[in-house]
Parts: C-alpha cells; structure tokens; sequence
C-alpha cells in the first residue's frame, strides 16, 4: 500500500504497528463509540486490512494492532484470511459490519467498540475473542467458530429485535462463554456447541416473544450452565444439553405464554435449580431429562407441565408429599405412573416411608380415573379399606371392628356344637379371631357351626379377614425390609 497517500493519524498507526504500540485517540475515556465523529479520528479499513495482512511487520515478528477510539470507515473484510497478529480495536466505531468468516487470528478485542453487525462464521482463534461492552446493531455469527480460550460478551448490547441476535451453533470453545449482563434483542443459538469450560448467562436479557430465546439443544458444557437472575422472553431449548455440572436457574423470570417456556427433555446435569426463580410463565417439558437433584419450590412450576420419564435422585427443599404432589396432578399426559415411582423412590431414598406410602397410595387413586366403572367400585373399596394396602393401620382398624362386631353377635347367639359333647368351651372373642385371622387354629371354628345368617356373617369375616390380615403382614414386611 502507498504510505504517501496516509492521513496523520493512518500514518501514526502504521508506524507503531511493528512494535505492537497502542494507538489511543479517544479524547474522552467515558465517550459512547457510537459517536465517534471527525475526520481526525477516522482510519480506514483498507489501512488495517493492509497491515493485519502484510503491510508493514518483520517475518519474524507477530505484533498486536492496538487501535483505541477510531471511527473505522468502509468495510473491513478479512474473510478466509490467515493472520498472525492479535487485533485489538477497542472502543472503535465501524460504520460498516466486519466481515470475518472463515478467518483465522490469534487474538480478537473488540471492547467497547460500536458495530452495525460481527460476520465471523467459522472463525479460528487461538485465543480469546472479547466483545465485552460492545454495542452491536445487528447480528453476532459465529456459527462454527473455533475459540481455543474464552468468548467475554459481558454487558454487550446485540440484535436488532426478532431472528438471533447471537449464533454460536455448533461452536467449539476451549474455555467459558463469558456473558454476564449481556442484552440480546433476539435469540441466542447455542445449539449443538461445545464449551469447555462454563457458559454464564448471569443476569442476562434475552428477547425474542415470537421464536427461541435460548437455543441451547444438544449443547455440550465442561462445567456449569449458570442463568441466575435470567429474563427471557421466548422459549429456553435445553433439549439434549449435556452439563457435567449443575444447571442454574436462580432468581430467573422465564416467560412464553402460550408457548414452551423451559424445554430441558432428555437433558443431563448434576443439578437443575430454579431457586427463588419467578413462577414459569409457560409450559415446561421435562421428558427423559435426567439429573441428581432437582431444586425448585413448587410454586415456580406453571400450569402445564409434561414430566415422562423425568429421573431424578432427590428433590430439595425436603417438603412433605402432599406439596409435591400437585404437579403431577398437572402433567399434560394424563396419568403417568413412572412421575409417581420417581417421587416415591425420593423419598424413600432418604427414609421417608410415610410420604412414599402416600405418594404409592395417590398413584392409585390417580390410576383407578382410567379404569371402568366396575374397577373403580373395586378400587373406592380397597381405598376405603385398606388405603390399596399403603395403609396398614387401617387394615388393623377394620380387623378389630370387625373382632368386636363378631364377638357381639356370637355372645349374643352363640352357635351350635359341631359334635354334642366335644369340643372346648365356646368363647365368643377367641372364636371371632379363629374367624378372622387365617392360618392361625384356636380350635374354635371346627368345634362350632353357625346357622343362618350367622353362617353368612362368618363366611364374610372369613374373607374379609384374608385380606385384612395380609394387608398388615405386608405392611410389617415393607417396614422390617427397610429398617
């Protein structure tokens, strides 16, 4: 390029260019980029192109381009370029979008810098790209992208409203996504990406009513996926994700009415939280996710949720059943018997029997709703009885009104001999127990034979007695099997 066709401040950078020198013509370190204006203060972009490309270093050498507070006019297009400097334009105003796909770069800092758009599919960096504080009008591409450090978005601004502010699909990254504060009108795509390290969306806005906020399906995170403090409007897409961590979403306002709010089927992590997170203002799908524990008040859940197949370890804050339970009264699928196993076998894990029994027991009664009209009478009496046998007390209830009720009767009316003259001496009680209890022989119930309807009445604590008495021996089991 000809150096004799330079403006002072072209010419100045040129010259520091070799030795990696900052170049800072900002008048005011507070001064929105934005509005960077003046002839002063305007370098174009065919100077840097010429200088990231070849212009004036050694072949030995590698300097960084510092340029701080410039007006970039026309487009910068380092498109399948191959670059051996780091490049910082920090606080800059481009007034055309920078177009980087396919280019290859060991540093990109662009902090505090104003851009129309960030063009920049399948970028290669040996290092960290820095977008800290930008403000960038349109979109951020860096679908493919292969970042061997960090990507920093904290307290950017991106997106123009509608279709994605940030593309980041099937992105590889060999540190954290870095976001913090950041505000997207549009969605963030994620889909497919792989980060090494955390993606931190702490306290970020993401806004896009009509599509996905967050596209996160089948992302791939070394650590934590922290959304603390997250407002979206849109649907959040973790179908698939992988998190060797925990999932947060602490103090988060999630919101797509009439549409999915939180999509998280057949995901992985540690932990899921929605800790003091506002009520989902949408459906939330859980299918086939799977995670250790899962922290949520029952509040924050929504109207409709879908939870097939959902595994999970434990549930916190430790709440009785009977709190628990609402939810998988809401399942858009109906009645889904695995929602209910999983909840008992929580709590029986961390030895609550009463709540599991509890939970067993709502899981019948919520089953016998799907059943014709001559199951249900069948099940409204084994409810009624024994509780579907997760009520053993009751069983022991009925057996000794049952033991009072016979002993009446038979003191009353007592049956006759079966063989004149034999037999021991008759005991209204103990021959109600003979009764009742099966297996266990007093002798009381061959030595006499009711008649009429006392022969009736023994035939039915007879077989009220078998399940009676099974009832509670199963009860006793269960307890002794678990102590």
């Amino acid at each position: 390029m000809d150096i004799t066709g330079l403006t002072p401040l072209e010419r100045r950078i040129w010259q520091a260019f070799p030795r990696g020198v900052a170049t800072d013509v900002r008048r005011d370190e507070s001064e929105d980029p934005a509005t960077i204006q003046g002839a002063e203060r305007t370098v174009r972009a065919e100077v840097i192109q010429a200088l990231l490309l070849g212009g004036s270093s050694e072949a030995d050498e590698a300097p960084a381009l510092r340029i701080t507070g410039a007006s970039i006019t026309g487009v910068l297009d380092l498109q399948h370029a191959e670059i051996r400097h780091p490049i910082r334009l920090t606080s800059c105003h481009f007034q055309h979008s920078l177009e980087l796909d396919g280019t290859q770069t060991r540093q990109l800092d662009l902090t505090g810098s104003y851009l129309p758009a960030l063009a920049a599919t399948s970028l290669r960096i040996d290092g960290a790209l820095r977008l800290t504080n930008c403000r960038i009008a349109g979109s951020v591409q860096l679908s493919n992208a292969e970042i061997s450090s960090g990507i920093f978005l904290d307290h950017a601004h991106i997106g123009t409203g509608g279709g994605w502010a940030l593309q980041l699909d099937h992105a590889s990254v060999g540190a954290d996504v870095w976001a913090p504060g950041l505000v997207a009108l549009g969605g963030i795509r994620l889909s497919t990406a792989h980060v090494e390290g955390a993606v931190d969306l702490e306290d970020t806005q993401v806004k896009n009513a009509n599509g996905d906020a967050l596209d996160a399906a089948r992302l791939t995170v070394g650590t934590v996926l922290n959304a603390g403090g997250l407002t979206t409007e849109g649907r959040v897409r973790l179908t698939g994700a992988k998190v060797a961590g925990w999932i947060s979403f602490i103090e988060a306002k999630l919101s797509n009415p009439g549409g999915v709010a939180l999509g998280i089927s057949s995901c992985e992590a540690t932990q899921l939280t929605l800790r003091d997170a506002q009520p989902v203002s949408g459906d939330v799908k859980m299918h086939y996710a799977s995670f250790k524990v899962i922290e949520a008040a029952p509040q924050v859940w929504p109207a409709t949720v879908r939870l097939e197949g959902l595994t999970y370890e434990a549930l916190t804050p430790r709440l009785p059943a009977a709190d628990r339970l609402a939810l998988l009264q809401r399942d858009a699928d109906g009645f889904v018997p695995h929602s209910y196993e999983q909840l008992a076998a929580s709590y029986r894990r961390v030895g609550d029997d009463a709540d599991s029994r509890a939970v067993q027991l709502a899981k019948q009664r919520r089953r016998r709703a799907t059943l014709p009209w001559y199951a249900r009478l069948w099940g409204y009496l084994q409810d009624a009885t024994v509780g579907y046998g997760f009520r053993p007390t009751r069983a022991g209830g009925w057996l000794l009104a049952l033991l009072l009720l016979g002993s009446v009767v038979y003191g009353m009316h007592h049956p006759l001999p079966a063989e004149h003259g034999k037999g021991p001496e008759f005991n209204a009680p103990i021959y109600t127990l003979d009764l009742l209890l099966p297996i266990i022989d007093f002798g009381q119930q061959r030595a006499f034979t009711p008649t009429g309807v006392y022969q009736w009445l023994s035939y039915l604590l007879i077989a009220v007695g078998w399940v009676l008495a099974t009832t509670v021996a199963a009860g006793i089991t269960r307890t002794l099997s678990r102590q």
